[in-house]
């Protein structure tokens, strides 16, 4: 069978997992058990590969599932509203947008963020500016000022 063949039947599952707390329950158990792979198995290797996180970081996770029931999988960087909630110091972000600010970030904490984000490899190819601005633009919707 060729490649092209092969990855046409492969599925993707994207799961947002704590790091080093990786369970068959759910989110993890459900979505993979569905495709006929084994959940501890990817628990295993999954809480291994975050081991040197901070546990309970979410984790962006982009798992391929193979016909044969094989799986490989790619963690990324926490999500950037994950980042800027921490550097606000706030639990949860506005429920209206634009209208109400639960807290704000310096731009030294945008440019950090940014930094940490352009190691994911969607964003390599993105300009530190570029990704600045697309985290001030998250911040903006969770209702976090950017000061300079």
């Amino acid at each position: 069978m060729s490649k092209a063949a092969l990855n046409a039947k492969a599925q993707f599952i994207r799961l947002l997992i704590p790091a080093g707390k990786a369970a068959p329950s759910p989110p993890v158990g459900p979505a993979l058990g569905a495709r006929g792979v084994k959940s501890m198995d990817f628990c295993k290797e999954f809480n291994a590969r975050t081991a040197h996180v901070e546990p309970g970081i979410p984790i962006p996770t982009r798992i391929l599932v193979q016909p044969d029931r094989s799986f490989s999988f790619i963690t990324k960087t926490p999500p950037t509203a994950y980042f800027l909630k921490k550097a606000a110091g706030i639990e949860k972000g506005t429920g209206r947008p634009g209208h109400d600010i639960v807290g704000t970030v310096s731009l030294k904490h945008v440019y950090e963020i940014a930094k940490i984000k352009q190691s994911d490899a969607h964003l390599k190819h993105l300009s530190l500016e570029k990704i600045s601005k697309s985290v001030i633009g998250t911040a903006r919707t969770i209702g976090i000022q950017v000061v300079p």
